[in-house]
């Protein structure tokens, strides 16, 4: 699962703790992992699958000239308001949102933030729970703008966020932030370790020889994620330094050139002479037990984070983290309190957190045990449902 859906089921956990006799429907555009864990926490899942043209909805070509920018709007617009096979879903979806009759609509992506407000009933207030910094998508960005005043609220994962959507809609749209939250009874220093020199091909480390100090990355592929960042990093780090680097993960879009693969990242890998003190995992199903298995969770992200939920992740692992200072991420850390912070795309300044946690056990603990309570005040899911049930109430309660 991405974030969004990651933070959708802690808000389903979170309501059916606080809330247990509220009736939780989810509506999803296809089947998986969201639906399979909604239904195990005993939410009615219901699965409307997009028609092929709204599949394709994006803001891939964004960033060309401003004239194609505004045809791509107008075919665009054409595309959400004019199609047949759009009218015919928002149709659906308005028989489906009668038929189960919401007191509330929460919303979750960008698609379904549109078509929420378009098949939504006149007197039922639509939520929408904003991840993605909106302006990135210039052209989603301007169809929410014509879409805003059918949306009560627009709930927003940072600080960051938040700003970005007041600009990019308005002051006629209400925001308001909601961190997320995590579960910290399964993001716990307790629990399952994972070999990762196992699951990365790596031998086993001479038992002779010191301590090695694991530090890892935890991230889809995606180019921005900072990949290269780190790998240069890494090579920066004297080979006296009993460490090893660890990638951990795979490629989930499909998207041409916004992501690497495994192969590029072992090629550049070589490239930098570093071959033999970093290991590429690939794809685990259990992120927590992966943390457990470090010394120091790096967060390298080159472009602003909206949040950065394997900053919370790590902290609330008790791993020592060292987190890129930039958008939503920043609000998440105290710099040299909870975790250590690094200037966006700054490999030297990386190398110089990595080298300083590698050589300072009573640091890597100390970070470890603040990001932890951090956590747990903040980011709990429980803390979660106390602040969203009132945002609920109030959105039924509105005239």
């Amino acid at each position: 699962m991405g974030g969004a859906e990651a933070a959708l089921v802690e808000i389903l956990a979170g309501i059916r703790a606080a809330e247990p006799e509220w009736k939780l429907d989810l509506i999803v555009s296809a089947d998986g992992p969201l639906a399979a864990k909604a239904v195990a926490l005993g939410v009615s899942t219901h699965v409307l699958p997009f028609p092929a043209s709204v599949a394709r909805l994006g803001d891939s070509a964004a960033g060309g000239p401003a004239g194609n920018s505004t045809r791509r709007l107008s075919l665009l617009r054409q595309l959400l308001f004019a199609s047949p096979e759009v009218r015919v879903y928002a149709a659906s979806l308005r028989k489906m949102l009668r038929q189960l009759a919401p007191d509330v609509i929460h919303s979750n992506g960008f698609k379904m933030h549109i078509l929420g407000a378009m098949a939504k009933p006149s007197q039922v207030p639509l939520v929408w729970h904003i991840h993605d910094y909106v302006q990135a998508r210039p052209l989603m960005a301007r169809l929410m703008n014509l879409c805003r005043r059918r949306c009560h609220l627009a709930l927003a994962n940072s600080n960051s966020v938040a700003q970005d959507i007041r600009a990019a809609c308005g002051n006629t749209l209400p925001v308001q932030t909601l961190y997320n939250g995590i579960d910290t009874t399964f993001f716990s220093p307790r629990g399952e370790r994972l070999d990762l020199d196992s699951l990365s091909g790596l031998p086993a480390p001479d038992p002779l020889a010191r301590d090695v100090i694991r530090v890892g990355m935890l991230a889809t592929l995606a180019r921005w994620k900072g990949h290269e960042v780190f790998l240069r990093a890494l090579s920066l780090i004297s080979p006296e330094l009993p460490l090893r680097g660890y990638i951990v993960g795979d490629a989930l879009y499909q998207t041409d050139g916004s992501q690497y693969s495994l192969a590029e990242l072992k090629g550049m890998a070589r490239q930098l002479g570093i071959s033999d003190r970093v290991g590429f995992s690939g794809f685990v199903d259990q992120p927590a037990a992966a943390m457990r298995s470090l010394d120091i969770v790096v967060h390298a992200s080159t472009e602003p984070e909206p949040f950065g939920l394997v900053i919370v992740e790590g902290m609330a692992c008790g791993r020592a983290v060292i987190a890129s200072e930039a958008g939503g991420a920043a609000e998440l850390i105290e710099s040299a309190v909870t975790a250590l912070g690094h200037t966006p795309g700054d490999a030297a300044q990386l190398a110089e957190r990595i080298t300083q946690l590698v050589t300072d056990p009573h640091l890597r603990a100390r970070l470890g045990a603040a990001g932890r309570a951090t956590v747990e005040r903040r980011f709990n899911r429980t803390r979660l449902a106390e602040e969203l049930l009132p945002i609920y109430r109030a959105a039924m309660t509105a005239p």
